[in-house]
Formats: structure tokens, sequence, C-alpha cells
């Protein structure tokens, strides 16, 4: 069944070329068209896919072509569980991005879909390559399009200045990881990931190798120190691409540490290298957390939050690989980071477009200057407050089970350390039932009150479809749980090895 994986990879590079070409107005439902039948066929394949557990992660779906035998690569593409979950979260969010944007006036060019659609491309390449420099490939393929969305429809007056910045950083970053991986297949059989896996490398060229890959990650989660990028870019970027970027993009810096770094550099995790990562993790919670509760303004607030809720994702995950490798194998802090990415990608999509919703109705995305819209907008304060409750991490929702996996994992390692990862759940609720107060309650502008409308019939197709995954994931984790298990036993039992 590898023309299903070959079908789900080509067909929104197809799209992109088709909509691209499509110069009309029209435009944007054939690039929904696509985007849907993206998801259809996610689904069809999840429908097959076995998740049952077993020893060594088994592959689904394989695609294996010899494509070049100098530099020892191949077209090596394949899904396992850990693939899946991020798979679905791309070709769910992708249609329900495009479809947020059918309000927009003036309305996008099929220029702007069809950069969209390239980007899936490269997102399903990322997390389906099992050939080291194909994942590098399709890691800078999500780069070009998102920085033109960003450079060609963000802000006006500050476009420039964010998206030199945000290209600057992730180039940068990208590049270290070129050169890390080119080492690892010097030192190796070829760039096949499970011969990058048995690379011979000593533990001074391991731990040169993992702050050379793990830069690369760290800058496009973002991991503090390296977050300066984010705010910018996430504030004054189109609503579409900051959904691109927060609910899909930085998740593929989440699946590199888990499928890359981990198992190809194991020996400083356990030296002093992975407990530097942890504590940059765990300062990011706290300090993305402290700088939310104090902005005003709405997107901002949620850049600073991400930042925050990412760095709990890495602490588990790193909390749990220093205890693999000290002989106890602990997998629970990859599950969890895989759960609340998925959770992540659906509540952070959403609290943005509440945030666009709400720019529109006030014309200013200071939250001081809204209020009162509660009563104007009955269906939109429900399922904002659905979203947002997903995000604070309210048991039954599906912030909840991820971050507790999460902050169990921390406390495995250390409960001083589980104390302020612990943190995230009690500031978040702080900061967004203070942004939920501002915008929805108190006394608001009674001349756009007045006017204010309740959702229009894409905002409510987009906000109850992503509150129905918020309540879904939250009463019926077990299944995405159940889906990555093989795939992290199989991680950490080699990191062990």
């Amino acid at each position: 069944m590898s023309y299903l994986l070959l079908t789900l990879l080509l067909l929104p590079l197809v799209g992109s070329a088709v909509v691209f070409a499509w110069k009309n107005s029209t435009s944007k439902y054939l690039a929904l068209g696509f985007a849907f039948a993206q998801m259809f066929l996610s689904f069809y394949m999840l429908a097959n896919f076995n998740s049952t557990p077993t020893v060594d992660g088994v592959l689904q779906y394989e695609i294996n072509y010899p494509w070049s035998q100098f530099i020892k690569s191949n077209l090596h593409f394949g899904i396992d569980g850990m693939s899946m979950v991020l798979l679905l979260l791309t070709n769910i969010l992708t249609p329900l991005i495009i479809l947020s944007s059918f309000n927009e006036k003036p309305g996008y060019r099929n220029t702007f879909y069809g950069l969209i659609l390239l980007m899936q491309f490269g997102l399903i390449g990322v997390f389906t390559a099992l050939d080291g420099l194909l994942f590098y490939i399709f890691w800078e393929v999500t780069l070009i399009p998102i920085w033109l969305i960003a450079g060609i429809w963000g802000q006006e007056n500050k476009k420039i200045a964010f998206t030199t910045k945000f290209f600057v950083y992730t180039f940068v970053g990208s590049l270290f990881m070129l050169i890390g991986l080119i080492y690892v297949y010097i030192h190796s059989a070829s760039f096949a990931l499970t011969d990058l896996y048995n690379a011979n490398l000593n533990a001074s060229e391991q731990t040169v190798i993992f702050w050379f890959i793990f830069f690369a990650f760290a800058v496009k989660l973002p991991v503090f120190p390296f977050h300066s990028w984010q705010p910018d870019t996430y504030t004054y970027s189109p609503t579409q691409g900051t959904m691109l970027l927060s609910g899909i993009m930085l998740k593929m810096a989440v699946y590199g540490l888990l499928r890359y770094l981990l198992p190809i550099t194991p020996d400083p995790i356990l030296g002093i290298s992975g407990q530097i990562v942890l504590v940059l993790a765990i300062v990011g919670i706290v300090h993305g957390a402290l700088i939310a509760i104090v902005q005003n303004d709405a997107k901002r607030l949620i850049a600073y939050s991400s930042l925050s809720h990412v760095g709990l994702m890495v602490a588990g995950i790193m909390a749990s690989a220093i205890l693999t490798v000290n002989g106890t194998l602990m997998i629970e802090g990859g599950e969890g980071a895989l759960v609340q990415a998925f959770a992540h990608g659906i509540n952070v999509v959403g609290l943005f477009y509440c945030a666009d919703i709400l720019y529109k109705r006030f014309k200013t995305r200071d939250i001081r200057q809204m209020g009162g819209l509660a009563k104007a907008a009955p269906k939109f304060a429900v399922l904002f407050l659905v979203i947002l409750l997903g995000s604070v991490g309210l048991p039954l929702t599906n912030g909840f089970i991820g971050e507790f996996i999460l902050i169990k994992s921390v406390f495995d390692y250390s409960k001083l350390a589980a104390v302020f990862a612990g943190l995230t759940m009690i500031l978040s609720a702080v900061y967004l039932l203070r942004f939920y107060g501002k915008a929805m309650f108190g006394e608001g502008d009674e001349s756009v009150l007045s006017s204010a409308k309740d959702l229009s019939g894409v905002e409510f197709t987009v906000l109850a479809s992503l509150a129905v995954f918020v309540i879904l994931l939250g009463l019926f984790p077990q299944p995405l749980i159940e889906m990555v298990n093989s795939s992290l036993k199989f991680i950490f039992t080699s990191m062990m090895n």
C-alpha cells in the first residue's frame, strides 16, 4: 500500500502547482478541495493503520527507491505511530487554515493558497522521510513558503524587519543541522536513518553533533534563549501564516528531537548537555508564562503562551531521555510530548483565530480596548472558552492529559524541576482567563458592540471543528498514546543500547 503514502506526499505538490496556475477568484475553493482530499486520505490511511504495539516500531506504507548511490541516499519514506499523529495534525489543520481565510477582505490571491499547499508538501516530507538528507531537504522546503507568506502578506510597516530576523535565525539553525548530519553520515554507512543511529561516534563527537543539531530544533520550537524571532513573527504575520507556524511547523522540531537527536547522540544526554537543555526548557516555561501575563497585544500573548507550552514538551522529552540513558527505560516524556503536540496544534490555531475574530470586531489587538462581546456574540463566547480551556489544560479537554504526563515525566527525574514545570498549568490559567475576561466581559465600547455580529458561517465552522477535537481528545486520549508507543519504545531502547 505504498502508493497511498506516495499519493499523500505528492497530492499537495500537485495541488500547489494547479492553484499557482489557477489565476482567478475560485482558487481558494480549489485549494480547499485539495486540502480536504488530503485530510480524507489521511483518515483512510489511519483506518488501515495497525496501532498494535510491537518491539521494533514497524513501518507501514513504506517507500524505498534508490536515489543516489554516490552519496548513499535513498528516497525512503514510511509511517509509524509517531509520523501518523503529526500527519493527522497537519492534514486536519491545513483545510481549516485555508477555510479561515475565506472572510478576509481583500481576499488572498491564488499565490497565497499555492504556498500553503507547498508548505503542506514539505511538512509531510519531514514527517515521513527516513533518510537524513531527505529530512533536511524537506525541512528547508517548509521554510520558503512560510517566509514568503509572512513577507508578502505580513503587517506592512513591520514585515521587512521580522521576516529578516525569522529567515536568519531559521536558516542559520538549518545550516548547523546540515553540518551535523553530514558529519554523522561520514561516520556511518549511508544517510539511511538506521545507519545514522549506528554511526561510529565517540562521546566528544556526539556532544558537538548534539549541539549542532539541537540548535536547529531549538530555534524552530523555539527554546529559550533562541526565541527572540518568535513574538514578532507570530504577531505581524497574517493570521493563517501564524497558524501554520505555531500549529504545525514547530512540531517538526518536536519530531526531530525524538526521531534524530536522541538516538543519534545519546551520550551527551547522560552528561551535562541533557541537563542544560532541561534547564533551558524550564526557564522557557516560566519566562514565557510570566511575559504572557503582562501582554496586552492578543497575538503576542498567545505567542508567549506557546513558548511556555513548548518548553514543557522539551522538558518532558529530556527528563525521560536522561532517565533512559541512565538505565531506566522511560518513554512517558515522549508520549506526553506527542499527545501535547497534537493538542497544542489544535488549541493554538484556535486561539490565533479567536484573536483574529476579536481584531475584526474591535479593530485592535489591545485587549484593554475590548470588552463585553459575550453578550453580542454568545456562540463565539462558548467556542472561544472551550478552546481556551483546552489550552489551560482543564481535565477532560485535550490539553490536560499531555501536560499531566509531561509533568509526571519531569517529576520522575526531579521533584524540584517538576515544581517549576508545573507552573505552566497555573500561570496559563492566569494569562488566558485574563485575556478572555478582558475581551468578553466587562464594559465595552457600545458603538462597537451595537454593530458587532456573532460568528459567520465560516468562523463557526472552523471554531466548532477545533472545539470538537478539544473535547474528543480530552475524553479519548488513549488511541493517540497507543499509536506512538511502539515508535518511542524503539527510539528510547536504541538510546540504551
